[in-house]
């Protein structure tokens, strides 16, 4: 397929094709670690779409006066952006190739319009000199060939939100140049969820392994909502060698009228690890794994 690459057919040297963010996914799969399946929309989706519906100048001339210093400005110019690029209709051999991917990856689970996340990934994403996590949007319990395609085109206008704008003026990215590609990965519904890191983020501390997680799926974390549990474990025998165990009032749930909420965490879970000393284990085994890979 020219618009479309399964994750397994991907790697970090696709960064330009896939964003670093499905580069990598498909990185780590090559490696065998345990990633979601799914699907990359490829960054010349992206462009075919801006082409084909003669979106480019719109864009551009927007931003070409645009003092990103003045907040409402900034705002209102990325409103009209996004809905200039979702106005668009996605190109039929882009949607017939992402619709048959779609599918296939509902074989592969074996169910009928899977639930899947639909999350952004820029090609000028995770550089040496910049980082563009959180800038542009993920879509959580997306359900059936519809809905994707919907939020596809709200990925691909999320590479003009405020902050992915103010953010690529400050470092000096064209933006012409910058594109987008959109990863398509099975949800999991995830009984809880974290980040973990091969050092000590505060301290440096490349002897360590340090995971930290809470209940339910990850967004309450992301934004900052929940402290999370931290585990500390040593990375030359694998033993935990501290641990934090956070008092947690709330967590995210998928909502049955689709998307995520937030509720209370039950009382008899508030003060209970969100990981199992084995699973914390599990995980560091894989981060050590990933680290020698990457060196």
């Amino acid at each position: 397929m020219k618009y479309v690459k399964y994750f397994k057919e991907i790697s970090v040297e696709d960064t330009n094709l896939v964003g670093g963010k499905n580069a990598n996914l498909g990185e780590l799969i090559s490696i065998g670690i345990p990633v979601p399946l799914g699907f990359a929309i490829t960054a010349e989706a992206y462009k075919l779409h801006i082409e084909k519906n003669n979106l480019a100048e719109k864009i551009f001339s927007i931003l070409s006066d645009l003092d990103v210093l003045d907040s409402n400005a900034l705002e209102n110019a990325s409103k009209k952006i996004r809905e200039i690029i979702e106005s668009g209709e996605i190109p039929e051999e882009v949607k017939i190739e992402i619709i048959e991917a779609y599918r296939e990856l509902g074989k592969k689970v074996g169910k009928i319009n899977p639930l899947v996340a639909v999350r952004s990934s820029a090609t000028a994403e995770d550089l040496p000199t910049a980082s563009f996590a959180g800038q542009q949007e993920t879509y959580l319990f997306v359900e059936g060939e519809e809905e994707l395609l919907k939020y596809v085109k709200k990925c691909f206008s999320s590479l003009y939100t405020p902050r992915a704008i103010a953010y690529r003026r400050a470092k000096g990215f064209d933006d012409r140049k910058v594109y987008l590609s959109v990863g398509v990965q099975k949800m999991i519904n995830s009984k809880a969820s974290g980040v973990m890191f091969t050092l000590d983020p505060v301290t440096g501390n490349r002897d360590v392994i340090v995971i930290e997680g809470t209940f339910g799926i990850g967004e309450t974390i992301v934004q900052g909502r929940v402290r999370p549990d931290q585990f500390v474990v040593d990375k030359k025998n694998l033993i935990i060698i501290r641990e934090f165990i956070s008092q947690k009032s709330r967590m995210s749930i998928r909502s049955q009228e689709g998307g995520i909420k937030e509720i209370p965490i039950p009382e008899d879970m508030r003060e209970r690890p969100c990981l199992t000393k084995d699973q914390v284990i599990i995980l560091a085994r894989y981060a050590l794994e990933i680290e020698k890979h990457y060196g």
